[in-house]
């Protein structure tokens, strides 16, 4: 009989109608039930979007309100305008509430042996300790943890940006190392899957022998399944999808494509929105390249492949990516991708995938990408190359079913299945 686990999966944020961690979160447990008897736990604002996406409450799912804590969190945060890493330490302050919740709900269910195995899938931050970890230890039922990423560093030179995204609290992140939490969670894990090679050099050498390398991010072939039309004679088609942030940076690519642009040898759509808006358009107009650049705005989600499907190339200068999900995105229909060798796109882009350039400063960086248009913008041919490469590694590795069926080697490894420990990428 083929080996199928019964798992209970604690994911705080788990939504298949939003993005970013929510989306991951959702897709990790839901590609779980193929391959494993999985009942979800999440926070009960998840609720709603499950029911809408044929989950049964009380069989395939439970909802935790912790809404007491949660949303008094939540409006505090946004009240402040605070940056991403302050917000990643008041969810680790609420998070413990929510576990308490949980254990609370099914403590003696765990206990009493009625699932296999523990695996905790979000929060994804490495800085947010588990108390439900021990629990499990002491009530002998494994505890898997991750995938955990996060907490790459900011590049030097961009003190800036760092600034602008409100990101004071990252210049003591490190202090989570000491909180006696982390340690407790990590020695009672049975595995940690990490997203990231940065996460994975994090965790203590006592822990090594439990990781696995397993990045977060992942593709649903629904959702991503147009193959790009590329065009070799023309200009290249080049496009930027992201919130407009400053370390995103589509200041830099503007900057960089500019020459380009004004020729006609490329033509540069811009999807998404944020704060940078207003300035990007007058950059455009100080550039003199309206007539070669669209500012889109915010798309549905389900509707970027179809801008993706008509570009040559992904251009990315994000210089703070710990995930990198829309370079996958991006490969998925066959469209390479132009990153900085830095964190989560560094190390997708493997060699022959796309093109890579230099972390360095914000003037190397707007020269390196140049550099990388124009050649690319002389000899496109590559470009298909590239993107039927990456079609097929991400149909290999990175379908969120993929996935699914490397974490159940981990189970397997974790239950005595198997006994040598799987290597997964």
């Amino acid at each position: 009989m083929a080996f199928r686990p019964r798992v209970l999966i604690i994911a705080e944020a788990a939504n298949p109608e939003w993005v970013s961690v929510p989306l991951v979160g959702w897709s990790i447990a839901s590609a779980l039930r193929g391959v494993a008897d999985v009942h979800i736990v999440t926070q009960i604002r998840n609720r709603a979007a499950m029911l809408r996406a044929g989950l049964i409450e009380g069989v395939d799912f439970t909802a935790i309100d912790s809404e007491a804590v949660a949303r008094p969190a939540v409006r505090f945060a946004k009240a402040l305008r605070m940056g991403w890493t302050a917000g990643q330490a008041i969810g680790a302050l609420t998070y413990p509430y929510f576990e308490h919740l949980v254990w609370k709900a099914f403590g003696a269910r765990i206990a009493a042996g009625e699932f296999d195995l523990v695996h905790r899938v979000t929060p994804l931050s490495p800085t947010c300790s588990s108390l439900i970890a021990r629990k499990c230890r002491r009530a002998g039922t494994p505890f898997v943890l991750g995938p955990l990423n996060g907490g790459v560093p900011w590049p030097a030179g961009f003190d800036a940006e760092r600034r602008r995204e409100r990101e004071w609290l990252s210049y003591v992140r490190g202090v989570y190392k000491l909180l006696p939490g982390r340690r407790a969670t990590l020695e009672a894990a049975s595995a940690i899957l990490v997203g990231s090679r940065h996460t994975m050099s994090e965790i203590p050498a006592a822990q090594q022998p439990i990781c696995f390398y397993i990045p977060e991010n992942g593709i649903d072939p629904t959702r991503f399944s147009r193959i790009a039309t590329h065009d070799t004679d023309g200009p290249l088609r080049a496009c930027f999808i992201g919130r407009l942030v400053p370390y995103k940076g589509p200041d830099m690519l503007i900057e960089a494509a500019a020459p380009l642009l004004r020729d006609g040898r490329m033509t540069l759509d811009i999807v998404g929105d944020g704060p940078m808006m207003a300035d990007l358009r007058a950059q455009v107009e100080k550039e003199g390249v309206a007539d070669a650049v669209r500012l889109l705005g915010w798309i549905a989600h389900k509707e970027v492949q179809t801008i993706l499907a008509e570009a040559d190339l992904l251009a990315f200068p994000s210089i703070r990516e710990f995930g990198g999900g829309v370079v996958l995105e991006a490969m998925a229909i066959g469209v390479a991708p132009l990153v900085i060798d830095y964190a989560g796109p560094g190390e997708l882009v493997t060699e022959g995938l796309g093109v890579k350039v230099p972390i360095g400063t914000r003037a190397e960086i707007i020269a390196a990408f140049r550099d990388a248009l124009i050649a690319l913008a002389t000899d496109p041919a590559e470009l298909v190359a590239m993107g039927a490469r990456g079609r097929a590694h991400v149909a290999a590795k990175f379908t969120w079913a993929r996935k699914a069926e490397q974490v159940l080697e981990v189970y397997a490894w974790v239950l005595g299945q198997r006994d040598t420990k799987p290597e997964l990428f």
